[in-house]
């Protein structure tokens, strides 16, 4: 057993001293971070309180309820940033990866002192699938944002369809990584995959950005 809410403090603290002393796009990053870590102790409180109403498999939990409530609370912040104050789509990308890089940093920690650090191929695995998994989704999120922004379709549609992108895709990576044979490799690999892709649209989208400045 571990004590997730101290495990928050000792990381949180240094990070939020650091955030005192930095402007601009630095302090947005470590903020946005901050908020990612206290999101996914959230997030799991969420689930485990939805899971003890009844009585679904450990399996079953992470395909249909932990992408569901995980992608809820991450889009939370993004929506807020987007209504409140309008920022630029680079600002919007970079708070998007932040939050989805403490998100996984802290899901991540706790997995570890749970299990322990002693096989190499297992800490991998949780920093370069799990971990790129939920940067890649939170970025999903921020995209299909965007998108819907610049085409001034910020509707209830627009943003539920960003939010089932997402929803999808974190929930495919936990149904193949929950399979045998050849599947669980094949998600290993999606995340990874899935941040290829995800660099050339950004780099895409914020030059058609910047052209039109």
């Amino acid at each position: 057993m571990i004590y997730a809410e101290n495990i928050l403090i000792c990381i949180t603290v240094p990070l939020a001293v650091t955030a005192a002393f930095v402007r601009g796009d630095a302090r947005r990053f470590m903020l946005s971070s901050l908020a990612g870590m206290v999101l996914c102790l959230l997030s799991a409180y969420i689930t485990g309180y939805i899971t003890s109403l009844g009585s679904l498999p450990q399996d079953e939990i992470s395909i249909y309820i932990s992408p569901v409530v995980e992608e809820i609370i991450k889009l939370l912040p993004l929506l807020f940033i987007l209504y409140v104050f309008r920022p630029k789509d680079e600002t919007i990308f970079l708070c998007a990866v932040a939050l989805g890089a403490g998100f996984a940093t802290f899901e991540n920690c706790c997995y570890i002192l749970t299990a322990g650090a002693e096989s190499l191929t297992y800490t991998l695995i949780r920093g370069l699938a799990v971990g790129v998994m939920h940067v890649v989704s939170v970025l999903a999120l921020a995209f299909g944002l965007v998108i819907i922004r610049r085409s001034r379709l910020v509707t209830l549609a627009g943003v539920m369809g960003a939010l089932s992108l997402s929803t999808t895709f974190h929930a495919l990576y936990n149904l193949l990584v929950s399979g045998h044979g050849a599947f669980p490799y094949i998600g290993y690999a999606l995340p990874l995959a899935a941040a290829v892709v995800l660099y050339f649209s950004f780099r895409r989208l914020t030059g058609e950005a910047r052209k039109t400045e």
